[in-house]
């Protein structure tokens, strides 16, 4: 799973029930165990297989479904002038995993390391003076969280490959409107490849866009 489906993956079950209602929830569940063999979340990562057993459910409908789902958690912004894709993060827990990784010191400096080159972990942590067993622990917080995404490998004097990791966000913009935090992001471009749910929100912006 991507690092950008891997951060939304995990408010995606609670969205879901949020949107549809727990009945809803269950019968997706089990078409999806039925066919594939998977939970929701692992095919999210996949996220056709989570369009077909919506299908399966809705037909016709399951575009709409979809939209109303995913504008839940994150939503589009797109700028004339540069084509860029900036998205609004709406889901609060989501908007968390990313407040609380530029907030804390390493992380934010780890974040910041790997903005414009990949690079592995010790390489990493010694540019920040980390220490391994905390700086390990943070650095893998941060690819669980789907914030680091791996990206090419570096070879050891020992032939071993060692996986280089770059951010999943070129940029973050955060402030304060009305007393709610508002969290912008810009994904990578390569983070925005490897995504199959915002590849859909955008080709489906440009096709409602179109249409209207």
């Amino acid at each position: 799973m991507s690092g950008l489906d891997a951060l939304i993956s995990q408010s995606f079950e609670d969205t879901v029930k949020s949107a549809l209602g727990e009945k809803i929830l269950l019968k997706i569940r089990d078409v999806i165990l039925e066919k594939y063999g998977m939970t929701i979340s692992e095919a999210i990562g996949d996220f056709q297989k989570f369009d077909l057993a919506l299908k399966e459910l809705y037909g016709n409908k399951t575009d709409v479904i979809e939209k109303q789902i995913i504008d839940k958690i994150v939503t589009f912004e797109e700028n004339e002038q540069n084509a860029r894709n900036w998205f609004t993060v709406e889901d609060a827990i989501l908007a968390k995993i990313v407040l609380e990784s530029v907030g804390d010191y390493d992380k934010k400096n780890i974040l910041n390391t790997v903005l414009d080159e990949p690079r592995v972990i010790s390489d990493i942590l010694s540019m920040n003076n980390i220490p391994q067993t905390s700086g390990y622990r943070k650095v893998n917080t941060l690819i669980q969280n789907g914030m680091l995404i791996p990206q090419g490998f570096v070879s050891m004097h020992d032939g071993k490959k060692v996986t280089k990791y770059k951010s999943v966000f070129e940029s973050i913009i955060i402030r304060i409107e009305k007393n709610k935090v508002m969290v912008r992001v810009l994904p990578t471009s390569e983070a925005m490849a490897q995504s199959t749910i915002l590849q859909l929100v955008v080709a489906r912006n440009h096709y409602d866009k179109i249409t209207a």
